[in-house]
């Protein structure tokens, strides 16, 4: 009935918990003060829509009315959307965050910085939501060693703004912590709208503790991420952001542990260095280090000494051999040796045939031995002229 009475119909309202599903589909709500319509855009007509609906945009989209039978639900099925102007909850966001601006409330000057190595963090959330255990696995994990407290809130709905506004005074009052985090997981509009509420705003500004806040998902912005003093994309960065400090702290004195016993090893391995020249051994090999290059210019000196000797030794044996062969060379023995005899007479030697006549006795001497010898003829030579040469 629903489907055919209304098959083509335009509904104007403001968009509120979009979200894309894995298949591609669009769904989100259209509300106004009175009512909420549930609604959904198909993927084929999302890639040809020139607006794609948003939270807080107020839009006029025109569809049909189907039945989701299996949930007992009905739904507008978009076609078409065009944008209506601005939505009315985010008309009221915008009108709150430029009064608060316009207090300081966002001023950067007034932002304090978190304390480098925080030993207790006060935490503002609901205890059986996932923030709360996204924060303690990444400080488990760090082995942090920090101490949390637990305020727990209601972080969605009625009330839910005054009661994080007072547990925000009562972390500060009565200084819980270090670091407040206020955090809560990702979800529409309607249900950050606590975090953005003038009370929770008041309350960061006058805390005199530094707030870190870490609300939704890294795409969601609220009052109170503008006021707090950090602002963590989730709940699992503002953990790592109050530990991270702690960890380059660790990490910074491991460093200096390491050099300094790097550098005390230096000092005790040039220690041993020196000492272990006054050692026994120690001493012998110095001696042995001072004493080789005087040993070594000795052992020079002698090889050079011992070369000249051999060189003047060689040098006098040539003489001596060219000596003797001169001596040699004119000695009558060696005459005698090349065939020659000495001839004697009467123990006068025999040097003309005119010394001797027939029957004289002669004795010739040989290179080896002697001879005894009768003249039994002479044949003697005229003298020379004066003046001729001998022979």
């Amino acid at each position: 009935m629903l489907g055919g009475a209304f098959p083509d119909i335009t509904v104007e309202g403001e968009v509120s918990n979009a979200h894309r599903a894995a298949s591609g589909h669009l769904y989100f709500s259209l509300k106004d003060r009175r009512a909420m319509l549930q609604a959904a855009m198909f993927r084929t007509t999302l890639a040809r829509a020139g607006v794609v609906p948003r939270d807080g945009m107020l839009i006029r989209a025109r569809g049909a009315i189907d039945v989701y039978e299996q949930r007992g639900t009905y739904q507008m099925v978009v076609q078409s959307v065009q944008r209506a102007g601005v939505g009315d909850l985010l008309a009221l966001l915008e009108e709150r965050k430029r009064r608060l601006a316009a207090r300081g409330c966002f001023d950067l000057e007034r932002k304090r910085s978190i304390p480098r190595v925080p030993r207790r963090v006060a935490v503002i959330t609901s205890p059986a939501g996932a923030a709360l255990r996204d924060i303690l696995d990444v400080l488990r994990r760090r082995h942090a060693g920090i101490d949390l407290v637990i305020l727990p809130a209601q972080v969605q709905g009625a009330g839910a703004a005054g009661f994080i506004a007072s547990r925000l005074r009562t972390a500060s009052r009565h200084r819980m912590g270090d670091v407040v985090i206020l955090a809560r997981g990702g979800g529409s509009l309607e249900d950050l709208l606590p975090f953005s509420d003038e009370a929770v705003v008041e309350a960061i500004v006058r805390s005199e503790l530094p707030v870190v806040s870490a609300v939704g998902h890294q795409t969601d912005t609220s009052l109170a991420d503008l006021a707090a003093d950090v602002r963590a994309p989730t709940p699992s960065a503002a953990a790592e952001l109050v530990a991270s400090e702690r960890d380059d702290l660790l990490r910074r004195l491991r460093a200096a542990a390491a050099s300094l016993r790097a550098g005390l090893e230096r000092r005790r391995e040039r220690v041993r260095l020196v000492l272990e020249r006054f050692q026994p051994a120690g001493l012998e090999r110095n001696l042995r280090l001072a004493l080789a290059p005087a040993a070594q210019r000795l052992d020079d000196a002698v090889a050079a000494a011992t070369r000249a000797m051999q060189s003047r030794l060689q040098e006098s044996r040539h003489r001596l051999l060219l000596a003797a062969d001169a001596v040699r060379s004119r000695s009558p023995l060696d005459i005698l040796a090349r065939g020659y005899a000495v001839v004697t007479a009467a123990g006068a030697a025999v040097t003309d045939a005119a010394q001797v006549g027939a029957g004289d006795r002669l004795r010739v001497h040989l290179h080896r031995g002697r001879l005894g010898a009768t003249v039994t003829e002479t044949a003697p030579e005229p003298a020379p002229a004066a003046g001729a040469p001998d022979g």
